[in-house]
């Protein structure tokens, strides 16, 4: 389809969102309500983005697309931020236990309650928002029937996919006890989004465990994409989509090295006949048809939350249409409320055609945006091709914008 504007479609695939504390009471199932309140009324929120005077920039429509499109962006990929109902902290982060059924049952409710508040929230800007439903792990059977409803009330952004971290008490991702969910996803055209944070194990209550946490956190996420190669899930369904987020970039072309490597061993393909790899992928390797990398370029694509301009230089490798710009607002670490000077940082240099991919086409694709009216609406709001194209001076870099990795990494020439 060929661009009906001068300017640059935006897309963020990675934003954060999520009603008030008290917002999600009315999408809340009626038999937890005196739970809810007994939890609301001793409940310390931990984070300073959901609180105080900016924390309405999570469920102001109106904020939103203010400060969005003043950041050159027209459009979203809505995951969660705001705490829901009777969890202890965010959702995306919160270790659940199956040992503890009366806790899950009504955290169950509380996700419910922010896929149904998200639902209003995202008809609130018919085609620019998509948001993404969560499920739970512990009920296939009701995540299923969440995955249905999330379809039918206009979730285009599909599934927020779980980790299934050690100690997490559900069978890992690799495991066949998830196949409903694959089913219902591909069945319904939804992808699965994957974002850092939820597979990753409790770290202790150590001094050190946030720092762990960090160095770690993108680890723990990235180890889904071979659970879900190497168990068959992409084999079985090949026209089901996978999304990793704010995950970085530059580890994929390495790591598809590795994968196909391996699978060359596990096989026997590779001089390794009757080897001790050889063994350990009887009964499974067979079942794979393709290369890790033949998965991931059908198959796969990337979050790229404030993509660093090293990364952008491994985009064929990576595939320049697998490749979903992100701003993270409204997160600290995002690039908003300067994503306009961040594109430069990227994409200075970088064909027009591939930019247009790699800043709004791809997610448009993926996530079922409304093209013809996020067109309409960068004619008003997008950068022009000759704006991005003017290289960002480090110097240039304001001293704001360094709490973004990516404007940090320039500063200060880390790589």
């Amino acid at each position: 389809m060929g661009a009906t504007t001068d300017r640059y479609v935006v897309i963020s695939a990675d934003c954060h969102g999520g009603a008030s504390i008290a917002g999600y009471k009315p999408y809340l199932a009626s038999r937890y309500h005196d739970d809810f309140d007994r939890w609301a009324a001793e409940f310390e929120n931990p984070y300073d983005d959901t609180t105080g005077a900016d924390a309405d920039r999570n469920w102001s429509s109106e904020r939103r697309l203010r400060e969005m499109e003043a950041d050159g962006v027209v459009a979203e990929v809505l995951f969660p931020n705001t705490v829901p109902p009777v969890f202890p902290k965010v959702s995306l982060v919160h270790h659940l236990s199956v040992a503890a059924a009366a806790a899950l049952e009504k955290r169950w409710a509380g996700l419910q309650a922010h896929n149904r508040w998200l639902a209003d929230f995202c008809s609130r800007a018919p085609g620019r928002r998509a948001g993404i439903a969560q499920i739970m792990l512990h009920d296939v059977e009701a995540s299923v029937r969440e995955i249905e409803w999330a379809e039918a009330n206009g979730l285009t952004g599909g599934i927020l996919l779980p980790g299934a971290p050690p100690g997490s008490g559900v069978p890992p991702l690799y495991a066949p006890d998830y196949e409903p969910i694959w089913d219902a996803c591909e069945d319904l055209g939804l992808p699965v989004t994957h974002h850092s944070g939820s597979a990753v194990p409790d770290m202790g209550p150590y001094p050190s465990a946030r720092m762990m946490f960090l160095l770690e956190v993108t680890w723990w996420a990235h180890r889904t994409l071979w659970h879900l190669i190497y168990s068959g899930v992409m084999e079985r369904h090949p026209a089901l989509q996978f999304v990793f987020t704010e995950q970085g970039t530059a580890w994929i072309p390495e790591e598809l090295t590795r994968l196909d490597y391996y699978r060359g061993r596990l096989s026997g393909a590779s001089g390794a006949d009757g080897s001790q790899e050889a063994k350990f992928g009887e009964g499974a390797i067979e079942q794979l048809t393709l290369s890790p990398s033949e998965y991931w370029r059908r198959q796969c694509h990337v979050g790229a939350s404030f993509i660093r301009s090293h990364e952008v230089a491994l985009r064929d490798r990576v595939g320049v249409d697998r490749i979903m710009w992100g701003s993270d607002y409204p997160h600290l670490e995002g690039c908003w409320p300067f994503s306009r000077q961040h594109l430069r940082l990227a994409f200075a240099g970088v064909p027009e055609d591939e930019v247009r991919l790699l800043v709004g086409r791809n997610a448009a694709d993926v996530y079922g945006f409304d093209w013809p009216l996020l067109e309409r609406l960068a004619d008003q709001h997008g950068p022009t091709p000759q704006e991005v194209d003017v290289p960002l001076a480090p110097d240039d870099i304001a001293d704001e914008a360094l709490r973004c990795p990516a404007f940090a990494a320039e500063r200060f020439a880390v790589r």
